[in-house]
C-alpha cells in the first residue's frame, strides 16, 4: 500500500430533509481505502453504511439529501464538488459498485451481453466483435460456465449467484481502481457466498484494485477485508485492523456485534412426546409442459418421495441451497399447495382433503415468512394484521375480547400492546418479524412452519428473534420446522436436521450428531461454507 490513500473520506455527514423533518444519516464520518486494500463498513441496518458509500460517488438523491460538512477525496480530487461531466468519467470507470440484490439491478428486458456492452461502449468505446470478446473475457474471468452461450440470457434466466457473477463483470469491465461491494453475497446461499467471496478476493489481487466492503456479517469481515471500520447511528465508533479490533474490541457497540450470533442449544422434546404432523413419501411435482398441446414432457421434482415427523415441543431444521425444495416441503405439509404421498396431523390424514374441510384445522398450523416486509399489508394496522385469523376463523367474538387476545400475541413477543393500532412503516425489521410471529401465535397453533425467519435481518436482531422463538417453544410445547441456509441459526434451534439436494434428502438425523459428523460430500460443503470460509474450494467455481 503507497501512504498516500487512493480515497480519503473527510468529516463526511449527510442530511436527509423532507417535510420540514431533518434526518442525519451520516455524522462526521472519517476513513480512508489505500491501493490495493480492503476496508469493511461494518453495523446494522440503518447505521449509515450504504449511505456513506453513495455519497461517494453522489448517487444519492440531492435533493432531499445534503452534505452539511466533509470531503471525498479520490486521487486528491474533491468528488462532492466535482461536476456532472467529472463525476461520469469516474463512476463505472475508476470506481465502481456491486449492489446487494442483483435481480433489482439488473434490466429484466435486455440480455446480459447488452448490458455489460453497454458499460463497455461508455467508457472505452468498444461495439460489435470487440464488445462481444470483452464481454466473454469478463464472464469467463467470474466464473460464468459456458460464457459464449450465456450472452444472450435474460437476468430471469441466471441463478442469483450467476446474476452476481454478471454484477462483478460489470464492475470489472474497465479495471476501477476502487470497488465498492455493498452486501453483495446477503441474498445468497452460504456456498454461493464463499464462491462469490473468494471471486472478489482473487479478482481484487489479479487487477490490483482497492475494495470498500459494506456488510453487517462479521464473518465476512474476518475473511476479506484488512482494516474495518465499525458504524452505528451514522457515526464510526471504532476502526483498525480487523484481527486487533475483533480480538480487543474497545466500544461497546462493537462487542455487542460480536457477541450477537445465536447461541445456546434447543431443549430436547419430552420423553414420549406425540407426533404432531408427519409425511410419508410426500412429493410435489410440477409439470413441464411443451408444443402446441402444451403436453407434459417431464417434470420438475421439487419435493421427491420425503418422509418426515415433527413432535411436540421438536424443532425439525430444514436446510439447502436455494432451489433445494425447502419452501415447497413447508407448504406440502401444510396443505397450501398439492401434493402426493401421506400426510397425518395428529392421527388425522390431510392428504384427501379439500379447501373447506383443511379450514377448521388452519387454527392449529400457521406460517412465519422470511421476509416482514412483504408478508404484512402496509395498508391495515397491526392490529387488524394480527387478528386477521382470528376474524377469519372465529368470527363470534367481541371487539373487546379480540383486543384482548391481540394484546396478549404481542406481549408475548416483546411488543408494547400499546402499539397495536400503527402500522408496519413505524417499525424496524425485528419488530415487524415479531408482528408476523405474533399473527401466528394468536391462534395458539400446534404446529408452526418457519420459512427463513431470520435471514432478512441484522446478526444481533437475528439472536433476539431466535431467543423469542425458543421461548415461545417451551412455554406452548410447540412443533417447529425450521427452513434455512443459515446454519447457525439451526444449530442453535434444532433437534433434528434434514438436509434437501435437488427435491431429495441427502442426510437426515440429530442435530448434534449430524453437526459434529456430516456423513455426505454435501453436506460437508454445506457446513465448510457456513463456518469456516477458507477451507471452501478455493479455484474458480463455474455456474
Amino acid at each position: 500500500m503507497s501512504d498516500a490513500p487512493l480515497l480519503s473520506v473527510r468529516d463526511l455527514s449527510v442530511v436527509f430533509r423532507q417535510g420540514g423533518k431533518t434526518t442525519t444519516a451520516v455524522d462526521h464520518v472519517s476513513f480512508d481505502v489505500h491501493a490495493g486494500e480492503t476496508v469493511a463498513l461494518v453495523g446494522e441496518s440503518g447505521s449509515g453504511k450504504s449511505v456513506s458509500a453513495l455519497s461517494i460517488l453522489k448517487l444519492l438523491s440531492y435533493p432531499p439529501a445534503s452534505h452539511p460538512s466533509g470531503e471525498v477525496l479520490f486521487k486528491g480530487r474533491n468528488l462532492l464538488t466535482a461536476s456532472e461531466d467529472e463525476l461520469r468519467k469516474v463512476r463505472g470507470n475508476a470506481i465502481t459498485m456491486v449492489f446487494q440484490e442483483p435481480m433489482t439491478s439488473l434490466n429484466p428486458l435486455h440480455p446480459i451481453e447488452r448490458q455489460i456492452g453497454e458499460i463497455l461502449g461508455l467508457h472505452n468505446g468498444l461495439s460489435g466483435d470487440a464488445a462481444r470478446r470483452r464481454t466473454v473475457e469478463l464472464l469467463n474471468q467470474v466464473g460464468i460456465r459456458d460464457p459464449e452461450g450465456r450472452l444472450g440470457a435474460y437476468p430471469h434466466e441466471l441463478s442469483g449467484g450467476q446474476r452476481q457473477r454478471v454484477m462483478i463483470a460489470m464492475a470489472l469491465a474497465n479495471a476501477p481502481d476502487l470497488l465498492i461491494a455493498d452486501e453483495p453475497t446477503t441474498a445468497l446461499d452460504v456456498t454461493v457466498q464463499a464462491q462469490i467471496l473468494k471471486l472478489l478476493a482473487r479478482l481484487k489481487t489479479e487487477n490490483g484494485m482497492a475494495m470498500l466492503f459494506i456488510t453487517h456479517d462479521l464473518g465476512i469481515v474476518r475473511k476479506i477485508a484488512d482494516r474495518v471500520c465499525v458504524m452505528t447511528n451514522g457515526q464510526i465508533v471504532e476502526h483498525g485492523p480487523v484481527a486487533q479490533v475483533f480480538d480487543n474490541p474497545q466500544h461497546a457497540y462493537t462487542r455487542k456485534l460480536l457477541a450477537a450470533e445465536p447461541k445456546g442449544r434447543p431443549e430436547p422434546p419430552k420423553t414420549g412426546a406425540p407426533v404432531i404432523v408427519e409425511a410419508q413419501d410426500l412429493r410435489v411435482w410440477f409439470p413441464i409442459r411443451k408444443g402446441f398441446f402444451k403436453k407434459v414432457v417431464s417434470h420438475v421434482k421439487a419435493v421427491d418421495g420425503i418422509t418426515i415427523a415433527v413432535r411436540e415441543g421438536e424443532t425439525v431444521g430444514v436446510v439447502g441451497e436455494s432451489g433445494s425444495g425447502k419452501t415447497t416441503l413447508g407448504l406440502a405439509m401444510l396443505r397450501l399447495i398439492s401434493s402426493q404421498g401421506l400426510i397425518v396431523y395428529l392421527g388425522q390424514r390431510l392428504d384427501g382433503l379439500n379447501s373447506k374441510a383443511m379450514r377448521p384445522l388452519r387454527r392449529d398450523m400457521q406460517i412465519v415468512f422470511q421476509d416482514p416486509y412483504g408478508s404484512l399489508s402496509p395498508r391495515l394496522s397491526v392490529a387488524d394484521i394480527v387478528g386477521e385469523g382470528l376474524d377469519a376463523l372465529d368470527q363470534r367474538q367481541s371487539y373487546e375480547a379480540r383486543r384482548e387476545v391481540i394484546a396478549r400475541a404481542l406481549l408475548d413477543v416483546g411488543l408494547d400492546p400499546a402499539s397495536m393500532d400503527r402500522y408496519p412503516h413505524e417499525f424496524s425489521g425485528g419488530q415487524r418479524q415479531r408482528i408476523a410471529i405474533a399473527r401466528a401465535m394468536a391462534l395458539e397453533p400446534k404446529f408452526v412452519v418457519l420459512d427463513e425467519p431470520t435471514s432478512a435481518l441484522d446478526m444481533s436482531v437475528q439472536a433476539q428473534i431466535v431467543d423469542l422463538l425458543r421461548d415461545l417453544q417451551q412455554r406452548r410445547n410447540l412443533a417447529y420446522m425450521f427452513i434455512s441456509h443459515d446454519l447457525r441459526v439451526v444449530r442453535a434451534l434444532a433437534n433434528e436436521v434434514i438436509v434437501m439436494q435437488n427435491g431429495k434428502v441427502v442426510e437426515q438425523g440429530p442435530a448434534a450428531e449430524l453437526f459434529a459428523h456430516p456423513k455426505t460430500d454435501y453436506t460437508r460443503a454445506l457446513f465448510a461454507a457456513a463456518f469456516n470460509l477458507e477451507t471452501a474450494d478455493s479455484g474458480v467455481v463455474r455456474e
